[in-house]
């Protein structure tokens, strides 16, 4: 088994040597030996053990998460509740992450509506046309991609919210395929569902009510405003929520 020095390492992953170091000092790189001037060995398996390291930290792992994993691979004991349990840690934060670029997008869309709808009201059309086939084009949710309801399903019943046990078919198709705006304030979502009657309120209230003993995130506030209704979901996994509704708004997709 031919070792490697720290700079035939370094070059066949494409890093500097400096890095390799660091990792040292992590211990999530350690090399196999020395030659007799010191210079730091490596078996060809370190290579490996490299590009995954690079790997997991441009999925957002942390170095300490990486070591878990590396510890793992090692036969060291690492048993799967540990490991599921980092893995899933990142990846509710990505969907965190998701949700806010989407309630972004939803935002935006209001900005650029409510813009058209001023300059009308003055009397005049922006970009002679321009603008209103770029909002067309945008506010058109034909093609907007949301959360599958598999997807959704698995993040509502792993995380605890009250709605992956909702059992009432009646109440989702009051709100399947109905668009909502949603945007940021401070630390909550609002969610925005235009419309009135008694179906729709009755289905809200509802879900109001289902979400009042939540244990995966604060219960939702359910508001009556000229538009229609809406709901203010706080605290770290709120994202859940707007999800929920997201996922109902395309194109009848959603829990069922």
């Amino acid at each position: 088994m031919k070792l490697l020095t720290i700079g035939q390492l370094a070059k066949k992953a494409g890093v500097a040597t400096s890095l390799l170091r660091y990792y040292e000092t992590k211990e999530l790189l350690v090399p196999s030996g020395r030659t007799d001037a010191g210079y730091r060995l490596y078996p060809p398996e370190a290579e490996q053990d490299l590009r995954f390291i690079q790997r997991a930290q441009r999925l957002g792992f942390s170095l300490a998460d990486i070591r878990r994993f590396m510890d793992g691979l090692g036969g060291t004991g690492l048993d799967d509740a540990t490991v599921a349990e980092t893995a899933e840690r990142r990846y509710l934060e990505i969907e965190r992450q998701l949700t806010e670029l989407q309630v972004l997008q939803h935002e935006l869309e209001l900005f650029l509506l409510d813009f058209r709808h001023r300059m009308q009201q003055q009397g005049e059309e922006p970009g002679a046309g321009l603008y209103n086939q770029l909002v067309d084009r945008i506010c058109d949710h034909g093609d907007h991609q949301h959360p599958t309801a598999s997807s959704l399903e698995w993040l509502l019943e792993r995380t605890g919210c009250s709605l992956a046990t909702m059992d009432q078919p009646d109440i989702l198709d009051v709100l399947r395929g109905r668009h909502v705006h949603v945007w940021r304030e401070g630390d909550a979502y609002r969610i925005l569902v235009p419309g009135h009657g008694e179906a729709l309120q009755h289905a809200l209230e509802e879900i109001a009510r289902i979400e009042s003993d939540c244990h995966a995130h604060s219960a939702p506030v359910l508001d009556h405003v000229d538009e229609g209704f809406v709901f203010v979901a706080k605290g770290e996994r709120a994202f859940l929520f707007v999800q929920f509704f997201l996922a109902l708004e395309g194109s009848g997709v959603g829990p069922r």
